[in-house]
């Protein structure tokens, strides 16, 4: 049978390497962001490439359309999806996340190191930019529907113990581990969003995921509030996530 892995991240996180540790097993498909386009349309904000993104992606601005699409495995044996956490509007249909065969897992980070880099991206950042309370809702909602543990990986836990990590989290999710996972080819594919030009310059020059480093710098005063929110969030997640 094949598989749908819904991966929810926060911005600023490993996903997009992430994505591609998946995508180099021979088995897998991915689907870069599915919401973003739909997210862009719905709010109006200006991120770079806004325009680019929303010609390029037009059939994917339809959020009914695109949420259709999340429950098809189309044929591979995995289908990985990268989802942004914080595309998940308010407003937007949460039904298809209870399709039977989805497995929704979650990437999370250190909320001080989204903060920071995030931050200087996005000046005027809020709680909900880090996607953390979105990560919460879903973690909640799959718990609500199953007594089955959402599986959640650390991205200090990645990108320290790469081969373990992921290891473990394939056998939670009864898929064989591929060694592929742990290393690919540099440059960019055919399956990244028309947003990558301004965001992939690191990951397309990657052939694995980097070592981890503690980022420096303090965060914003204003933002201290937001930090003690989201390291609760955080917290309670991370007491759940997988251990190698």
């Amino acid at each position: 049978m094949a598989r749908i892995i819904a991966m929810w991240s926060g911005p600023r996180n490993i996903s997009t390497a992430m994505m591609r540790s998946w995508e180099n097993r021979p088995d897998t498909i991915v689907w870069d962001e599915p919401l973003y386009a739909a997210f862009l349309d719905r709010t109006g904000v200006e991120h770079p490439g806004r325009d680019v993104v929303l010609k390029s992606h037009s059939s994917e601005i339809d959020y009914a359309s695109v949420s259709s699409r999340l429950t098809n495995a189309r044929g591979s044996e995995v289908f990985y999806q990268k989802h942004i956490a914080h595309h998940l509007l308010d407003d937007m249909d949460r039904s298809w996340m209870d399709h039977p065969g989805i497995d929704h897992c979650f990437l999370i980070r250190d909320p001080r190191e989204v903060i920071l880099s995030l931050h200087r991206r996005f000046p005027e950042m809020v709680l909900r930019d880090t996607g953390l309370p979105q990560q919460l809702e879903i973690f909640r909602r799959r718990m609500e529907l199953s007594s089955t543990l959402p599986p959640v990986i650390d991205a200090r836990d990645v990108l320290e113990n790469p081969r373990d990590t992921l290891a473990a989290l394939c056998e939670r999710l009864e898929i064989e581990f591929d060694e592929a996972m742990l290393s690919w080819p540099s440059g960019p594919r055919e399956s990244d969003g028309a947003w990558a030009d301004w965001w992939y310059d690191s990951v397309r020059a990657s052939t694995g995921f980097a070592a981890w480093a503690p980022r420096e710098g303090e965060v914003p005063d204003h933002l201290v509030p937001v930090l003690e929110t989201c390291r609760s969030i955080y917290e309670d997640l991370k007491s759940h996530r997988i251990r190698s």
